[in-house]
């Protein structure tokens, strides 16, 4: 497994820092980091003592990110959420996201099984798009959780999306989502067709390395 916090600190840094600026409570976003770090911390656990005990990491690597400010605003006034922006966000799941990269179909839903079995890990919603894939192809985990984050003077209960997927599915995600953006104005009339195949084709390489696994093993 490997992760960069340097980077990821740096990032949150930036954006309690546009939090900060733009005249809102640092602390909002704040929260939000602070459980990020608490559900990196549970998972680098599970994939060394996982690894220790079975010989097997079932994590590749994890991303994490908060959402920017102006993204948080925008998300709340297209929903006619209203009023205080700080306040009506809370209403979002997905200001605070997680990304866990496994080698294998069992892993995703092994680490998913381990993490929210735990004590202070709270699952308020499942989207399996593995079982039930996006018109599109996309296949993922998504998880929403709710932890508990210990202040100074209180405890508040944050939500934290955490999403799931095998290396060949990250793959097909990040390069789909570029290509997607960059030619949002001008797709292609078959394009949506190629991307689903692309999908198909990732899923079958996930059977394959999956049976290759399981003859090792």
């Amino acid at each position: 497994m490997t992760t960069d916090p340097a980077a990821e600190d740096a990032a949150l840094r930036e954006a309690a820092d546009e939090l900060a600026v733009a005249g809102q409570l640092p602390r909002f976003l704040l929260m939000y980091k602070f459980a990020i770090e608490e559900l990196m911390t549970k998972l680098r656990i599970l994939s060394e003592e996982f690894d220790f005990v079975h010989r097997h990491d079932p994590i590749e690597h994890i991303t994490s990110r908060v959402k920017r400010p102006e993204a948080i605003k925008e998300k709340v006034h297209r929903r006619g959420l209203g009023g205080d922006w700080v306040s009506a966000a809370a209403a979002l799941d997905d200001i605070a996201g997680i990304r866990v990269v496994c080698p294998f179909v069992s892993d995703v839903y092994e680490v998913a099984r381990m993490l929210t079995a735990q004590d202070d890990v709270e699952l308020l919603r499942t989207k399996d798009y593995i079982a039930s894939p996006k018109a599109n192809g996309y296949r993922s985990l998504h998880l929403i959780v709710r932890i508990p984050v210990f202040l100074s003077d209180r405890v508040e209960k944050v939500k934290v999306e955490v999403q799931l997927r095998t290396i060949a599915m990250d793959f097909w995600a990040a390069v789909e989502h570029k290509l997607s953006y960059k030619y949002r104005d001008s797709v292609p009339t078959d394009f949506a067709g190629e991307l689903a195949a692309a999908a198909r084709t990732a899923a079958d390489l996930d059977r394959r390395m999956a049976a290759l696994h399981e003859r090792i093993r």
